[in-house]
């Protein structure tokens, strides 16, 4: 019995520690109609690890695009990570992540 509790306990730490897969689907969270971009952005906790769904965050802002009287929208430079909130020894617990679009082709 002891041995069936502890491989069952030892499990779920090795969960806990690994971090949990999670799906992300980032939303529009900011870019300039003047500009033609599209900040597409999601976030996510120390223990998660995301799988994001860049295929939806593209139609998305080929959708905002297109509602600027561009045609199509693709993925700008790398995405950026930022920091928004760290506990109290000084570890990142919550991380922003940010790619911009650019706005192709007018109407």
């Amino acid at each position: 019995m002891r041995i069936i509790i502890l491989t069952v306990l030892s499990a779920v730490i090795a969960t806990v520690i690994a971090g949990c897969a999670v799906v992300k689907v980032p939303d529009a969270t900011g870019g300039s109609k003047s500009d033609g971009t599209v900040d597409m952005s999601y976030e996510y906790g120390m223990f998660e690890k995301p799988q994001v769904q860049w295929d939806k965050a593209l139609i998305t802002a080929r959708q905002r695009c297109q509602a600027w009287g561009y045609r199509d929208a693709e993925p700008f430079g790398r995405a950026t990570e930022k920091c928004e909130a760290y506990n109290g020894y000084g570890n990142c617990v919550r991380q922003l992540v940010t790619r911009k679009y650019q706005c192709t082709g007018s109407n």
